[in-house]
């Protein structure tokens, strides 16, 4: 089957591409921004790549279309499909019809972290030779690719809460049927097709409907949206994780009557040593190299998702010592006159403040600078513009990319800021304003859910030279 997929080089697209290109069908695609690590990703599958959505990129022969939810009505390829009678489907359902089905499948959602938990899932059960299919929204460490079909009977999915496509509005995650849910965390997002966070828990409660009573539901016990979610109806088991402290007791207020199954002890504060038990059984100590209480979280949902299907956990714990995390999680880009530079994925506050956060308890006193690029729907839209400068306190300075588009005023963020900010209008002033003021033993941090205009590497090099 010739298949041409448009927005492919989104991170699920992509995924979906490879998927498509390993199971023998021919795959093509057009896009209308191309930036890796997904462009990478598919120029080495041999995948042609179309720059923009002319309807000619869609040539005599292609079987079926994969529409991204990225494209809607008025797009020239999009009316094109429709005009021409072209078969045609989403990335969500084109992925439950030709690969999930007869798999056992864990879907890993949540507003924050289901990159992260999602590839550590697959390395997990990888570990304990599962051979797992997987598709993550990035490129982990440990494969290389951000998904391949596997050889074992479980299939990994990062499971998304965004819509699926221009025809089909709901969240691309009830198509997936999982035996295993892992439901991180909830907080209000993509403020452009969601009015309210229970137009969000309702959609939750759709993926909560579709696990089987056979199956189980990872839940973060810590987590009052979650816990209303479940209120609506449940009909599979529910294990719970979250975080205590020195005395077993659990470090946040749990909703009414839940109880943790899973937990962990920090043993250093960064989040980079911490104990693991199990309904408060101690299975041992887990000493990786992620930072962060939120990446501990992480942790216990991904070793409780696989407990679910029959992994030992307690041999599972050496597997994270050398778990490598997708790129764009406080990935080091390098070093440079003693300048250590990030690049991260962070666009919502509450990742923001926990990324800081983690990067702070590690280097202590030395200077944070959070280079922010407010792409994201909700971060355009201004959604999240009262949240954001709190977000920020873990660093010392911030440099905000306030592009000319930017529908919302970015000074009252700016001036709310606890330490020094600034705005600055684009990528090439933005390097050279950090390049001249940066002074050895910073770390720098970009934040972006876009390319940023590969800003991270253009730095680096500024500072090399």
């Amino acid at each position: 089957m010739r298949l041409h997929i448009l927005g492919i080089c989104g991170t699920f697209m992509g995924g979906v591409a490879a998927l498509a290109r390993e199971l023998g069908h021919a795959v093509e695609g057009s896009d209308q921004n191309v930036y890796p690590p997904m462009s990478t990703q598919l120029e080495q599958l041999g995948i042609a790549l179309a720059s923009g959505y002319a309807p000619s990129n869609l040539g005599s022969g292609v079987d079926e279309v994969v529409i991204g939810n990225a494209l809607s009505r008025g797009n020239p390829a999009v009316e094109h499909v429709l005009d021409a009678g072209l078969p045609y489907t989403s990335g969500a359902q084109w992925l439950a019809e030709h690969v999930l089905r007869g798999r056992e499948t864990l879907a890993v959602a949540g507003t924050h972290g289901k990159t992260t938990t999602t590839a550590l899932l697959a390395w997990l059960l990888e570990f304990a030779g599962r051979a797992p299919g997987f598709l993550v929204g990035g490129v982990p460490g440990n494969f290389g690719v951000s998904a391949r079909l596997g050889t074992g009977r479980e299939f990994v999915v990062e499971a998304d809460e965004y819509d699926t496509a221009f025809f089909d509005k709901r969240s691309k995650f009830v198509h997936y049927r999982p035996t295993v849910a892992v439901l991180n965390n909830l907080e209000y997002d993509h403020a452009d097709i969601f009015p309210d966070l229970a137009a969000i828990q309702r959609q939750f409660h759709h993926l909560v409907r579709t696990v089987p009573g056979r199956g189980r539901l990872i839940v973060n016990g810590e987590d009052p949206a979650l816990a209303a979610v479940l209120a609506m109806g449940c009909w599979t088991p529910v294990e719970r994780f979250g975080l205590v402290d020195a005395e077993g007791q659990p470090e946040a207020l749990l909703p009414e009557g839940w109880v943790l199954d899973w937990t962990a002890r920090l043993l250093v504060a960064d989040g980079s040593r911490f104990l693991i038990a199990h309904r408060g059984v101690e299975l041992g100590t887990v000493e990786w190299s992620l930072l962060g209480r939120h990446n501990v979280m992480n942790a216990l949902a991904a070793l409780a998702a696989a407990s679910a299907v029959g992994c030992d956990a307690r041999a599972l714990l050496p597997a994270f010592a050398g778990f490598a995390s997708a790129k764009r999680r406080l990935e080091v880009v390098g070093t440079a006159r003693g300048v250590t530079v990030y690049d991260d994925f962070a666009h919502h506050p509450t990742a923001i403040h926990t990324t800081l956060a983690g990067l702070r308890a590690r280097v202590g006193g030395a200077r944070v600078i959070a280079v922010l690029e407010p792409r994201s729907n909700s971060m355009r839209l201004g959604a999240h513009a009262d949240a954001l400068a709190p977000a920020l306190d873990p660093a010392d300075a911030t440099v905000f990319l306030h592009r000319p588009n930017l529908p919302w005023d970015a000074a009252k963020v700016v001036a709310a800021v606890r330490g020094i900010a600034r705005t600055v209008p684009d990528v090439e002033r933005l390097v050279a304003t950090l390049a001249a003021e940066v002074r050895e033993g910073d770390h720098v941090v970009f934040m972006s859910n876009g390319g940023f205009e590969n800003a991270p590497r253009r730095f680096l090099a500024a500072l090399q030279a």
